[in-house]
C-alpha cells in the first residue's frame, strides 16, 4: 500500500505560479511510476503529467506542455509540479497518483491516489 498527500495548493492570480508537492509513504516509491490529475467541477478528471520510475522520462498533456513541469525526488519520496504562467482555466483540485504503467494516460490506469489540493487562479 502507497500513501500520498499533496500540498502545495491555493489561490493565485493569472500569469503566477505554483509548485505542488506529492510526499508518499508506504512501499518503495521508486517502484512506482508518478501522475498528476486534475478535476474541474462538472469535468472528468484530467491528465496533467507523469513521470517514470527514475525520472528519466516525463510525459505532458498538450495544453500543459511548457508551462508545467513534473520532477521527482526519490531520495525523499516525493513527486512535484511546477505549474507556471498558470491560466484561470487551470483551476482545479489536482491529484498525484501512482501505478505501473508508465506515461499512462487515463485515471484508471494508476492504483493509489492523493487526496488532492485544490488550485484556484483569479483572472
Amino acid at each position: 500500500q502507497v500513501q500520498l498527500v499533496e500540498s502545495g495548493g491555493g489561490l493565485v492570480q493569472a500569469g503566477g505560479s505554483l509548485r505542488l508537492s506529492c510526499a508518499t509513504s508506504g512501499r518503495t516509491f521508486s517502484n512506482y511510476n508518478m501522475g498528476w490529475f486534475r478535476q474541474a467541477p462538472g469535468k472528468e478528471r484530467e491528465f496533467v503529467a507523469a513521470i517514470s520510475r527514475r525520472g528519466v522520462n516525463t510525459y505532458y498533456a498538450n495544453s500543459m506542455k511548457g508551462r508545467f513541469t513534473i520532477s521527482r525526488d526519490n531520495a525523499k519520496n516525493t513527486v512535484y509540479l511546477q505549474m507556471n504562467s498558470l491560466k484561470p482555466e487551470d483551476t482545479a483540485v489536482y491529484y498525484c497518483a501512482g501505478g505501473a504503467n508508465e506515461g499512462a494516460r487515463w485515471w484508471t490506469m494508476y492504483d493509489y491516489w492523493g487526496q488532492g489540493t485544490q488550485v484556484t487562479v483569479s483572472s
